[in-house]
């Protein structure tokens, strides 16, 4: 598994000897375990106040799971030039061409970037697929809100593992750039998505009731994130 990074809150266990990352939410109300797809390291979410040697055992008792995680893990999808992936939901191919330094750009199903000889094309991607996703994601996000009648306090944008989107108490709202390479109808379902969190923060009837008010399809949107969503984590945008 991938290393977490150090400033992480982590568990290392010997046998088998993996560093577990911590994710402690208010909304968790048990032990949950899973794989980054993004990163391919195990995460345990858990509730605030849990003592460390609790967590500890409980994933000790999963260590036949943890042992076997690796061979479960998708390889990443390293970006590179003649990668495909998708932006807004159709499917291109990254070229690379000589001549002067210019913004990525979409060409008949081709994402070219230009001065590009010798540079990694990653992380010129991710700031291209960053940018279409704040241009899309802060209006949607907004307007939904000012359906509820509410206003989020702040909309930003992370590389969030494997979630799309959430929702602090505070009103903040934070989205997955990689949303950028999703079809728009589901880009704008995970905003309405999100923006119901203003008015219900939890997930119960009164809140899917919520969501369907301001989106009837939603839930083939939300479908195509659970079937289609793990090959957009796996894209690595940080080397190639």
């Amino acid at each position: 598994m991938a290393p977490t990074r150090m400033d992480e809150p982590f568990i290392a266990l010997d046998d088998p000897a993996v560093r577990v990352r911590l994710r402690i939410t208010a909304r968790a109300r048990r032990f949950t375990l899973r794989l980054d797809p993004a990163r391919g390291d195990a995460v345990l979410t858990m509730p605030p106040g849990v003592p460390l040697p609790e967590a500890r055992m409980f994933l000790m008792r999963q260590s036949g799971w943890l042992a076997r995680a690796p061979a479960r893990t998708p390889r990443p999808i390293v970006v590179a030039a003649g990668t495909r992936l998708p932006v807004a939901g159709e499917e291109v191919e990254i070229c690379l061409s000589d001549g002067p330094r210019r913004a990525p750009r979409l060409d008949a199903g081709r994402l070219v970037l230009s001065g590009a000889a010798g540079l990694p094309p990653g992380p010129r991607i991710a700031a291209f697929l960053k940018t279409r996703a704040r241009d899309a994601l802060v209006p949607a996000a907004q307007r939904y809100a000012a359906t509820l009648g509410r206003a989020p306090k702040s909309v930003s944008l992370r590389d969030t593992g494997s979630r799309w989107g959430s929702c602090s108490a505070a009103g903040r709202l934070s989205f997955s750039w990689r949303l950028a390479m999703a079809p728009p109808e589901v880009l704008d379902y995970v905003a309405a998505h999100e923006a119901a969190h203003l008015a219900e923060m939890n997930h119960g009837p009164l809140y899917w009731a919520l969501v369907e008010r301001l989106m009837p399809a939603y839930r083939d949107r939300r479908a195509w994130l659970k079937r289609e969503g793990r090959r957009l984590h796996r894209l690595r945008f940080d080397a190639g």
